[in-house]
């Protein structure tokens, strides 16, 4: 009896012993990979490329980040699901993120990386149509997804604008069918982003040379912001080293794609290999022309902010939109988790 009372006391202090290594084995950073939750602006396309490529390439693995990269349904929505929980992550746009802002301090997400520094929202039309102008399209219907980042913005857009947008129908339609509905006169105009509607017009067979114009609200004194890399406030806090790691990789994947901008593709690709290669490339090229170019970058560096701008930024898109409280800067962008200057990119084309 009492070799088996000794035989089931070992027993047991080998079960625990085992299970203590088990738990410092899974303790480790090999094994205690944070795990993240990312969703994007739209369906996989060119201009994502940065983002595969860092997760292609183990940079998130290298900050000990095990991240799962969703596709989004708007730069506006990612705002709303990273605020809701659903993810901790989003690429979406700061605008949109100001409103919330607005009247959810506390729980609002933030902006950690400025990826899209120049406007890129539209309201497309036919060039065959009367509408030259923003007044024109007063009596007009206008169509978009209801996550778009540009329909979001219309209320600011026309205020500016000095649009009566009473006599305007806005309505919502899925964004498979703008380029098309534009093309066939279903309805006047559409709302997008500059090189969303170009590219997709080009997809479905559309010349968005000969056939589209657009009238660009950083034309008529949005400008703004766009898409950056946002978190929820709760990773912010309680993991920083997380965040600053997710920027880091991102960072890197952003070098590498300005690099070898078909190393990019070829990530987009694996992700999604039904996309249209050529299409997807030549939207990556105008992405980085048209909205991430902005002249501040020389001085500021990509992925950071002009305070002064950003400020002006917040203020217009509040009075736009009479939000009744005005975010404080740190609110909407915190520029603490980015890598150091000598790491980050000053010059799209150097």
């Amino acid at each position: 009896m009492h070799l088996l009372t000794t035989f089931f006391k070992v027993s047991a202090w080998r079960r625990a012993m085992l299970v203590l290594l088990t738990t410092i084995c899974w303790l480790s950073p090999a094994y205690a990979d944070t795990p993240l939750r990312m969703v994007l602006n739209w369906s996989y396309q060119g201009p994502q490329a940065w983002f595969f490529l860092a997760q292609e390439r183990g940079y998130f693995a290298e900050e000990g980040l095990d991240i799962r990269i969703d596709q989004g349904s708007g730069s506006g929505a990612a705002v709303g699901s990273v605020a809701s929980g659903a993810y901790d992550v989003g690429f979406g746009d700061i605008n949109a993120l100001i409103n919330y802002a607005s009247n959810n301090p506390d729980d609002a997400p933030v902006g950690v990386y400025m990826l899209y520094t120049r406007p890129p929202f539209t309201i497309a039309v036919t060039t065959d149509s009367d509408i030259h102008e923003p007044a024109d399209l007063e009596g007009k219907t206008i169509a978009g997804p209801a996550n778009d980042g540009a329909l979001r913005l219309f209320p600011a857009f026309a205020s500016l604008a000095g649009i009566d947008t009473d006599s305007i129908e806005v309505m919502n339609i899925e964004p498979r069918l703008r380029e098309q509905m534009l093309n066939r006169g279903q309805v006047d105009a559409v709302f997008g982003f500059v090189n969303t509607v170009r590219f997709n017009a080009m997809l479905a067979g559309i010349d968005p040379d000969e056939r589209l114009h657009f009238i660009r609200y950083g034309d008529y004194g949005m400008d703004l912001y766009s898409n950056a890399l946002i978190v929820s406030r709760q990773l912010a806090d309680e993991n920083p080293e997380a965040v600053q790691g997710l920027v880091r990789a991102i960072n890197r994947g952003v070098a590498d794609v300005l690099a070898d901008p078909e190393a990019g593709m070829d990530a987009v690709m694996a992700q999604e290999p039904l996309i249209n290669r050529d299409v997807e490339t030549a939207r990556l090229a105008a992405t980085i022309e048209d909205e991430m170019n902005h002249p501040e970058l020389a001085d500021v560096g990509l992925g950071n902010i002009d305070e002064t701008r950003m400020r002006e930024a917040i203020d217009i898109v509040v009075a736009a939109y009479g939000l009744e409280h005005t975010p404080a800067l740190e609110t909407v962008f915190n520029a603490d988790f980015l890598p150091p200057e000598e790491e980050r990119i000053y010059s799209l084309y150097e």
